[in-house]
C-alpha cells in the first residue's frame, strides 16, 4: 500500500555545518606527527610513517556528523498509517560517539521513543539522527537533549523520549580509570514530560529487551 510522504521544512537551529577555516589535509597531518613526538614515539619509524594518514582519514569518517543536518533526516513523514497513534519506540541504537573533553570514546546505545501525531517517519530515520549527533564532539547530556529536540522541532509528535547509556572512556582509560561504568541519561517532551505513566511505560518497553552496551 503506498503511503502519502509529506517533506517538512527542517529548523534553522538543526542546519549548522562545519566551521569554513577547517585546516588542510597537510595541515592535520603535521599535527598528528606532533602529537605522535608528544607520546615519546617517532613519527619517522616505519609502523607510524602512514599514521597522520591514516588518522586523518579516521577523523573524518568518526566526525561526519558535521556534515550532516539531521533535520534533513526526518523530512519524509508518512501519514497512511492505518489511524495508528500510539508509542513507536527504536530500541538498542549502537553509537560511537567521542567525549568533547577528551576527545576518547563514548560508546553505547540509544532508546528512542515518540507518540506520532497523524504522521509517521521511517525507523531508519531515527537511527540515523543518533548516529549524526553522535559523530560529533559530545557530552552525553547534550547528546540526549539534541536527538529529542530536533524530533519534537521538525515532527511535532505528541511526545518524544530519549534514553541513552553509555560507557565513556574518560573514566575507563584514564582519571579514575573504573572500566564497565556506565552512565545512564534521558530527556521527554510533551505528553512524556506531563504524564509520569507514559514515562513508565516508555522505560518498562525499553527494559522489555534486556542486555547490555
Amino acid at each position: 500500500m503506498d503511503a502519502v510522504a509529506k517533506k517538512l521544512m527542517p529548523q534553522s537551529a538543526y542546519m549548522d555545518r562545519p566551521a569554513t577555516d577547517r585546516p588542510t589535509e597537510a595541515e592535520v597531518e603535521a599535527a598528528v606527527k606532533v602529537l605522535l613526538r608528544w607520546t615519546g614515539d617517532d613519527p619517522q619509524r616505519e609502523g607510524l610513517i602512514d599514521t597522520p594518514k591514516r588518522v586523518t582519514k579516521a577523523f573524518r569518517e568518526m566526525f561526519n556528523g558535521y556534515d550532516m543536518c539531521p533535520a534533513d533526516e526526518l523530512g519524509r513523514t508518512f501519514e497512511e498509517v492505518a489511524g495508528y497513534d500510539d508509542l513507536v519506540i527504536v530500541r538498542d541504537i549502537k553509537f560511537h560517539s567521542h567525549c568533547e573533553h577528551h576527545m576518547v570514546p563514548i560508546i553505547g546505545k540509544a532508546h528512542v521513543g515518540y507518540l506520532p501525531d497523524g504522521k509517521v517517519v521511517g525507523l531508519s530515520k531515527i537511527a540515523r539522527v543518533v548516529d549524526i549527533f553522535a559523530h560529533r564532539l559530545q557530552t552525553q547530556e547534550a547528546m540526549t537533549a539534541q536527538i529529542a529536540g530536533v524530533i519534537q522541532d521538525v515532527l511535532n509528535p505528541r511526545g518524544v523520549a530519549v534514553m541513552i547509556e553509555a560507557e565513556h572512556m574518560c573514566m575507563a582509560m584514564r582519571g579514575i580509570r573504573k572500566q564497565g561504568s556506565t552512565t545512564l541519561t534521558s530527556t521527554f517532551t510533551g505528553v512524556f514530560r506531563d504524564t509520569p505513566e507514559e514515562q513508565v511505560r516508555f522505560v518498562t518497553m525499553v527494559r522489555a529487551g534486556g542486555g547490555g552496551i
